[in-house]
C-alpha cells in the first residue's frame, strides 16, 4: 500500500518509492519471477516514478474512475509508463 489504508482517493506517500526499489533489488537477487504491485495514490503524475522504482503491477482506481475522461486518463498513464520505460 502506498497510502494509509481506509479510504479511496488518498495521496500517494512518496516515501514508499525507496521501499519499492529495495523490494525490486531483493526480488532480482532472489532470481525469482515475482511481480511487485503498488496500490494507492497511483495517478498520471506519479505512475512513471512508481514504475521506475520497480513496480510492475499498478492499481489506479480513483485516478481513473474519478476522471471525467477514463480513456484519456488511461492513455496519459500509458504515455507516462512509456517515458519511464525509456529511461531504464
Amino acid at each position: 500500500m502506498s497510502v494509509n489504508p481506509g479510504f479511496a482517493g488518498q495521496q500517494f506517500i512518496a516515501s514508499v518509492l525507496p521501499k519499492i526499489c529495495e523490494v525490486r533489488r531483493r526480488v532480482a537477487a532472489s532470481g525469482r519471477a515475482v511481480r511487485i504491485e503498488v496500490d494507492g495514490g497511483v495517478k498520471v503524475g506519479n505512475i512513471g516514478q512508481v514504475a521506475q522504482a520497480g513496480a510492475d503491477t499498478l492499481v489506479a482506481g480513483s485516478a481513473i474512475f474519478g476522471a471525467k475522461d477514463y480513456a484519456g486518463t488511461i492513455r496519459a498513464m500509458r504515455g507516462e509508463l512509456a517515458v519511464a520505460g525509456s529511461k531504464t
